[in-house]
């Protein structure tokens, strides 16, 4: 069978290549057609449009970027009336496949959601899209699924986190080693700097975090460079000794890390998954962050602390991230009970994420939908 599937962000580029895998797996004749990156091409997809070409982060940054963006869903609308899957799958990246999606159903084509639109923090009206359009939709948190069949009446499957699948393939890292490649310091622990993967917020995000290395010389701070941006857009913010550099390495880095600054998003989750102590980091454009502000209805930004229900990792957003505080933040992690009892809460949270296999299952009801449909 034919497949299409949709992702527009790195995470959503490890979660569709590792569905890809299971989708190959589960149907030996399946033929992979996708928006994604370089993981979900080397799974085995064709891939059509990498998602560096669509990673505008923010209200104000996506308004700039409309004709872009209008060009790039009537080019995907085309692509797949030519290539005409059996399915499509779209992964995440609300904005741009909510649209796809109602043209897909309007021309009769199979729709399978997997990894929700956050709509439970904002615009939940968008639950009527989803119904209208969405055949099925395969949720990730343990919480959507009461959102979507409690409070809105659409039955959705609960599969668990990929992020279990992805951290479950990782190897076992020889820290000597790794700390020679990458040209570390061969003795102080490491502080992880995760700012994100949009070269907006990760300029904003790194001059914030290097502000308070002076602080902490007994360490060194490694910063985590995305797959979507080149190495040297890195090169200005790595003129102190005290700063190292990793390209395409998070988990790595993670896996010998003992604390984290980290921007919001999935990689909150990853850094929890890896039981590091962290700090949440976010400011965004002052305008995005207005119209944001009215239109989140959550108490959390992170992944963590909303699935747990409480605050278990600090939380610095626009304002309250300073120097001040993100010292002193970074200082309670370090040692002492604030450490400890995020360690705690990551075993809880772990275990509320419903084990591992959720590419698997995945793959499995998406055959199993289409041969019997």
């Amino acid at each position: 069978m034919k497949y299409y599937i949709i992702a527009g962000e790195a995470s959503g580029d490890l979660h569709g290549s590792n569905l890809i895998k299971a989708l190959k797996a589960e149907d030996g004749d399946a033929v992979v057609r996708c928006w994604g990156g370089d993981l979900m091409q080397a799974a085995g997809g064709t891939l059509v449009r990498h998602y560096k070409e669509m990673a505008f982060m923010g209200f104000l940054e996506v308004l700039l970027n409309l004709p872009t963006i209008f060009r790039s869903i009537h080019f995907c609308k085309k692509d797949i009336a030519s290539f005409d899957p059996d399915v499509i799958i779209f992964i995440d990246y609300s904005g741009f496949n909510l649209r796809i999606a109602e043209w897909a159903k309007k021309n009769g084509y199979k729709t399978n959601y997997y990894i929700s639109p956050q709509i439970w923090a904002s615009r939940e009206k968008r639950i009527e899209k989803i119904k209208r359009d969405i055949d099925t939709m395969y949720v990730i948190l343990p919480f959507e699924k009461q959102f979507y069949e409690r409070k809105h009446q659409y039955p959705v499957r609960f599969v668990g986190h990929p992020l279990l699948d992805a951290l479950a393939q990782k190897q076992e890292v020889d820290p000597q080693k790794f700390r020679e490649e990458n040209h570390l310091d061969g003795e102080k622990p490491l502080i992880a700097l995760l700012p994100g993967s949009r070269e907006q917020e990760v300029r904003k995000m790194l001059k914030l975090m290097l502000s308070i290395i002076k602080d902490f010389p007994g360490y060194e701070f490694v910063i985590a460079g995305a797959p979507s941006l080149d190495r040297d857009f890195y090169t200005p913010f790595l003129d102190n000794p005290n700063v190292g550099f990793v390209l395409n390495k998070t988990y790595d880095l993670l896996s010998l890390s003992k604390a984290a600054l980290v921007t919001s998003g999935t990689a909150t989750l990853e850094t929890a998954l890896f039981k590091v102590p962290q700090v949440v980091c976010y400011r965004a454009n002052w305008i995005s962050y207005q119209i944001a502000k009215r239109i989140i209805t959550l108490d959390y930004i992170s992944l963590v602390n909303l699935i747990m229900g409480r605050e278990v990792v600090k939380e610095l957003i626009q304002t309250d991230l300073d120097t001040k505080n993100l010292r002193s933040e970074l200082s309670k992690i370090l040692d002492g009970t604030s450490r400890q009892r995020q360690l705690e809460a990551y075993d809880e949270l772990e275990r509320k994420l419903g084990g591992s296999g959720a590419s698997e299952k995945v793959a499995r009801l998406i055959v199993q939908g289409l041969s019997s449909s």
